[in-house]
């Protein structure tokens, strides 16, 4: 398929972008923030993550076609076909996610919600001064909030180990499949071939509104403490 055969296609809307770029930084942050025993921060940064996932899930029903879940999920027979044909060249057709990339999605997203969450109940972190706590942390058992401390920092690695794990993925597309996975992620769009569809792309009033209502649950959530 030569260059005159292909047009641009706008793929990813912003809201998409923002979460994903947004929560690389903030996991840089919550990082940081634990290592310099910046509890204020880390809880900050923890809850606006907790915020973007739990829009992120609601985008993925309601919000633009690429965005859902829907789109993007399928079996993992077809995860596998996929697979099976990696080291195969050719060009780059996927409309959004492809079937092995949405896994990938789905498990990220559940490891980025599992992390704030078990954060509110922590305690005592050694990384802390003595004494920090999670919001939530008076509100379960002294066993419980110990169990989840210890879940919330080894669900850390498991993030590291999957983000590890879906960089290696981007550039291993890029150097066996030629396809560029970075780029249209970076400015929304990638280049398709001519006739192809743009997607249907979801309202932005819709999307702030979900967003602010995921705020202001996270915000009620830790209040309760």
């Amino acid at each position: 398929m030569d260059d005159q055969a292909l047009v641009q296609v706008k793929v990813w809307d912003g809201w998409v972008r923002l979460v994903h770029w947004a929560i690389v930084l903030l996991l840089g942050l919550s990082w940081l923030s634990a290592e310099m025993g910046w509890i204020e921060i880390h809880t900050l940064s923890g809850c606006t993550v907790l915020t973007l996932v739990l829009f992120r899930i609601a985008w993925g029903f309601l919000g633009s076609e690429t965005a859902r879940f829907r789109h993007f999920l399928r079996s993992p027979l077809a995860a596998l076909r996929h697979l099976a044909h990696f080291p195969r060249p050719e060009p780059d057709r996927a409309i959004g996610h492809n079937a092995a990339g949405g896994w990938m999605v789905l498990v990220l997203l559940a490891l980025l919600l599992v992390q704030p969450l078990t954060g509110l109940f922590s305690a005592e972190e050694p990384e802390f001064s003595y004494g920090a706590r999670g919001p939530l942390a008076d509100l379960v058992s002294p066993e419980t909030c110990a169990w989840l401390t210890g879940l919330h920092a080894a669900n850390f690695d498991l993030i590291l180990l999957a983000a590890g794990l879906h960089v290696l993925a981007v550039l291993a597309y890029r150097l066996v499949k030629r396809h560029d996975l970075l780029r249209p992620m970076l400015r929304g769009w990638k280049w398709l071939p001519a006739g192809v569809e743009s997607p249907r792309f979801g309202s932005p009033w819709l999307a702030a509104t979900l967003l602010a209502l995921a705020a202001l649950a996270v915000y009620g959530v830790t209040r309760l403490g």
